[in-house]
């Protein structure tokens, strides 16, 4: 693999327009010749993060017989840590708030049923694949699709970012417009694309054969939305490796070097200073290990290595400041500095988790701006569906928030505090156990929580729970009356 000049991913502006037979193929044409360099991009970068990388193709010109090609692979260190950190835990929807400023605002508690149908998707693997491209290639597309099952909702897939792409408008809020996907296909030893394409009305379908596109059908579809969402990674779409990649491939390259230098100090050559020795000679002096040289008169002959040790404190010296460097820029944490201190926050800051925890949290805000996206279609095909539960058909987008969950068990005995705190303080349940990091589904949590919590409030009261029928949360819980 040889190493190629890496800037992020570029985004596909094209003005909207309608799709005709006539339009379709200048579209095409020029969203493809951006999509051609990125896809080109987005397959150094899964090749190198599975350890493919520019190492492997190394050339030695002294004593190239000699040539290691040591592949420390730093990319798969620094994606391991973030698919742990970031989508280590299932991602869940829970309710924002009781009282909306919005008319129709729902207070009914159905996001646990929104959840119960991501689980019927599998949703939580989904995102972590999802999760895995955006992470490497700084993008990654989810697509959306009615059921086919009869008892099914919705269903998605993730898609390769290799042959998926998403054209954005130039007007006023940049706003997606076309979104397309191809198979690549052979027919006759000779290679050609299908593309599937959807606006927010018509799907089309066509084929790509030497730059000309052909065999156009266009229809309607109904969805009212794109159901092909991008995931970029930031604005420039940066994988989380890329920065670092030169850095990665120096640590390469030192690592390479030293192995030889070991390997040619054990096949350090021989020097023969004023002797004569024949390759049979030779031979013989390797099987037995001693030979006998005959000296000229008057002259000193001598028979020794020719060894060049490589400092190996300074070789290691200047992997550590590489090293160290690849970790700040990355903000992977380093589990062997120290701040100065023992304490628990002088080994989150020295350590960087803290570092980590401000890139997670840049990390989560693009996860959630295109996951809103995915949620606006999913309640479209909601509401579409004639055997879904009406309570559910209520659920509104600004109902929903997206929680990321991390550190469950990391100051348990803090987080049991701060959650018993707010529930004593009056905080509402629901955004109790929301903010209080101890649980995976929070919303489940709460729902499944409420008999318990609906009896504590009764006994702080001084009343028996038997003595009241409680009906719903707001019987235990009442509104506030909505002020502004």
């Amino acid at each position: 693999m040889l190493e190629i000049e890496l800037f992020g991913r570029k985004k596909i502006y094209i003005p909207k327009q309608d799709i005709t037979q006539e339009t379709l193929p200048k579209i095409l044409a020029k969203a493809m010749a951006i999509h051609s360099t990125n896809a080109f991009q987005i397959n150094y970068l899964w090749n190198y993060y599975k350890g493919d990388q520019p190492i492997l193709k190394r050339i030695k010109q002294v004593r190239p017989e000699i040539c290691n090609k040591l592949v420390i692979n730093h990319a798969y260190e620094i994606m391991n840590f973030y698919m742990g950190y970031v989508f280590g835990d299932p991602i869940q929807y829970v309710q924002r708030g009781v009282h909306g400023a919005k008319e129709g605002y729902s207070d009914i508690n159905n996001v646990s049923m929104l959840n119960e149908l991501m689980m019927d998707d599998d949703k939580a693997s989904k995102d972590k694949e999802l999760g895995e491209w955006m992470l490497a290639c700084g993008t990654g597309y989810r697509m959306c699709m009615p059921s086919a099952e009869e008892d099914g909702v919705f269903e998605t897939e993730i898609l390769d970012p290799r042959v998926t792409f998403v054209v954005y408008d130039t007007g006023f809020g940049k706003k997606p417009w076309l979104c397309v996907t191809y198979n690549k296909k052979f027919n006759k030893g000779m290679e050609y694309y299908t593309m599937y394409g959807y606006t927010e009305n018509e799907f089309f379908t066509c084929e790509e054969f030497n730059g000309t596109y052909r065999k156009y059908q266009i229809k309607s579809h109904v969805l009212s939305n794109l159901p092909i969402v991008e995931y970029p990674l930031g604005i420039v779409q940066l994988g989380i490796f890329e920065p670092v990649i030169t850095i990665m491939n120096a640590l390469n390259n030192v690592g390479s070097n030293r192995n030889d230098a070991i390997e040619q100090s054990v096949q350090s050559f021989l020097k023969f200073k004023n002797c004569n020795i024949s390759g049979d000679d030779f031979d013989e002096f390797r099987r037995k290990g001693v030979i006998k040289i005959k000296v000229p008169q008057g002259s000193s002959g001598d028979v020794d290595y020719i060894t060049v040790d490589l400092n190996q404190a300074d070789s290691q010296v200047y992997v550590d400041s590489l090293y160290q460097e690849m970790l700040q820029i990355a903000g992977v944490p380093d589990r062997n500095a120290s701040a100065g201190g023992n304490t628990g926050q002088a080994l989150i800051i020295g350590q960087g988790w803290s570092n980590a925890e401000a890139r997670a949290k840049s990390i989560e805000l693009s996860f959630k701006k295109s996951e809103k996206r995915f949620l606006k279609l999913v309640l479209r095909i909601i509401k579409d569906t004639l055997a879904v539960e009406s309570e559910l058909k209520m659920l509104k987008l600004w109902d929903i928030d997206i929680k990321f969950t991390r550190n469950k068990t990391d100051s348990i005995l803090v987080k049991a505090q701060a959650l018993l705190n707010l529930l004593e303080a009056g905080v509402h349940p629901r955004i109790a156990f929301t903010i209080c990091g101890l649980f995976n589904d929070p919303e489940q949590a709460y729902v499944d929580s409420q008999p318990y919590l609906n009896a504590k409030w009764l006994r702080d009261l001084g009343t028996k729970a038997q003595d009241k029928e409680i009906k719903s949360e707001n019987d235990v819980f009442p509104k506030l009356p909505v002020t502004g």
